[in-house]
């Protein structure tokens, strides 16, 4: 059962990114990744929310597979943000491309301590 709920999460996921990335980026007119960015960040805020409320007793497993596992799974996107990454550098974007890195690490890494400092606000 628990490879379902993984299923069911990631066919939600999978689109949800391509259409975010898509309409997020359609808005700037820049190198820039803005798309992948925003579903990485996003991604890494409910991840955060999930892992407050896990720790606090309040998600059970089941939904930890299906939003975390799966849903997040397919909405955030490690190889397209290094394959950005890495054309970023190689057309001479250096600056975007090291932008990219430390922004990413730091809004992931701020977007989840907010989650999870969110979750346990809520879930106690």
């Amino acid at each position: 059962m628990n490879w379902l709920l993984i299923l069911i999460g990631g066919a939600v996921g999978a689109p949800v990114r391509y259409l975010t990335d898509r309409a997020v980026q359609a808005r700037h007119d820049t190198v820039f990744p803005w798309g992948t960015f925003t579903v990485n960040v996003i991604g890494s805020l409910i991840l955060g929310v999930l892992t407050g409320a896990t720790l606090s007793g309040a998600l059970g497993t089941e939904v930890r597979l299906l939003l975390g596992t799966g849903f997040c799974g397919a909405l955030t996107t490690y190889s397209t943000f290094s394959y950005e990454t890495l054309r970023l550098a190689e057309t001479g974007a250096t600056f975007f491309a090291v932008a990219n890195v430390a922004a990413s690490v730091v809004a992931g890494l701020g977007a989840t301590f907010v989650g999870v400092t969110l979750a346990q606000v809520i879930f106690g």
